[in-house]
């Protein structure tokens, strides 16, 4: 059977296609590059806001119209909050909740037998090998914010046990990747799981901080990162851990609003001065340390003032980047019935807020000129006439650098030569004593993988 994997929305939906991949091709499947090439196309969805639903609405319909015959599964949030609707669409065959999702491959393979011929040598490896691979270590939310559905369609909290995620690592190292990055629905809440969703004992004494420390004890991965984290989940333990020289010098910080008025409302658990204090703690403990945001403008209530207090503790702050998100009443939580700020306003603060995370991530970017960063290596990219390389350092500063030979996951320092709001330009440096520099880079048909 031939597959098309993809995905829209979050890390964990591309952490959860990733590992899809892998089952599919241990199973003897084969992973194709084009819809216009598969059996079945298998997407993975998102339904976050109205726009990530309208996304992965038209992602559906544009596998379909490349290829008439393709049969469609359905999986993600979008399915799972929209199941009708998903089902109505015109050529999807299959369409699963996410308490289902592990089981996909068993509904698809139960009508094909795989007795056939082995896939081509040259057929597409799982997909995130090679460079970066996301690995799930939760799923679920406990939390209950007035705007998010995601509680809904992921359910609690669930943990992965500690000893499948560490060898999952592992295979991972082994296979060449140089940086992890732990996904989840709420990675935070790591072993807190509830007595439904598991026998605790599994998981006593553990917790995100200890999962890293495993990791970081156990594994000689060259990266290790954590993708978003809720601010209260930041504990002392893990802040800790950041003069880890392997540990990526980057978080990511849903803070959703500057106005206290406004966290109420949401029902989010820290206020301002927290926040302040939890990035201040941060870039305590590793130099340079990138601290990023999403931000949700015009959730109901709202005034001119709540928006104003975003823009000033964003300046303050001095944030890498910004994620700026308009609100999106999401049936099923306790916000959609609010009065809603007016469309015209909230689309207003939203272009502020975007133009300010630009000149915020120049800011930040510009940190760099004239020094000397580490960058894994992904793309080949032509810029200006000029063929280089793009990646990324541990900071998630995306830097291009011209460069003849194959980069593709090899670690190398550049030196910062300008600045702008999507990164750096740089040289290549010599690699002396270069931490990873051990690892040989890949055939020449890998330099355009996927990270």
């Amino acid at each position: 059977m031939k597959l098309y994997l993809t995905s829209l929305g979050c890390r964990l939906n591309q952490a959860e296609i990733e590992a899809l991949s892998r089952r599919a091709v241990a199973l003897g499947c084969q992973l194709v590059e084009t819809p216009t090439q598969a059996d079945w196309a298998v997407i993975n969805t998102c339904t976050v806001t109205h726009v990530a639903a309208r996304k992965s609405r038209q992602a559906i319909r544009r596998l379909r119209r490349e290829n008439p015959t393709v049969r469609v599964a359905v999986i993600g949030c979008y399915g799972e909050m929209s199941r009708g609707e998903a089902r109505a669409l015109t050529g999807v065959d299959l369409v699963l909740p996410n308490v289902e999702k592990e089981r996909l491959l068993d509904h698809l393979l139960a009508e094909v037998s795989l007795s056939g011929p082995a896939p081509p040598e040259n057929a597409p490896a799982p997909l995130g090998r090679r460079t970066r691979a996301f690995i799930k270590v939760q799923d679920g939310c406990d939390n209950r914010c007035a705007y998010c559905i995601v509680t809904v369609a992921r359910g609690p909290s669930r943990s992965r046990l500690p000893d499948e995620i560490l060898a999952e690592i592992a295979e991972r190292q082994s296979e060449g990747v140089q940086e992890v990055v732990l996904t989840g629905v709420n990675i935070g809440a790591y072993g807190r799981d509830h007595p439904e969703s598991g026998p605790l004992p599994v998981y006593e004494g553990w917790s995100l901080a200890r999962l890293v420390r495993e990791i970081l004890e156990r594994i000689d991965i060259a990266r290790l990162r954590l993708s978003s984290i809720e601010p209260w989940d930041l504990t002392e333990e893990l802040i800790a851990l950041w003069p880890h020289t392997r540990l990526c010098r980057q978080v990511h910080l849903p803070l959703q609003s500057g106005s206290d008025a406004v966290l109420r409302r949401m029902a989010r658990p820290i206020r301002v001065a927290g926040f302040r204090d939890l990035v201040g703690a941060l870039r305590g403990r590793a130099h340079e340390m990138a601290v990023s945001a999403d931000l949700i403008v015009g959730f109901p209530g709202e005034s001119d003032t709540d928006f104003q207090e975003t823009v000033r503790v964003a300046q303050e702050l001095g944030l890498a980047r910004l994620h700026v998100f308009r609100y999106s009443p999401r049936e099923g939580t306790p916000a959609a019935g609010w009065e809603p700020v007016p469309p015209s306003v909230a689309r207003q603060r939203s272009e502020r807020l975007i133009a300010l995370g630009e000149e915020l991530a120049l800011a930040y970017h510009r940190r760099f000129v004239g020094e000397t960063v580490e960058v894994l290596f992904e793309t080949a990219i032509e810029l200006e006439g000029t063929w280089g390389w793009s990646g990324l350092t541990d900071h998630y500063v995306r830097v291009w650098a011209p460069y003849d030979d194959n980069l593709h996951n090899r670690l190398r320092r550049v030196r910062g030569l300008a600045a702008d709001a999507q990164g750096l330009r740089g040289e290549i440096v010599p690699e002396a004593g270069l931490r990873g520099s051990k690892a040989a880079p890949p055939d020449a048909r890998d330099s355009h993988a996927q990270a």
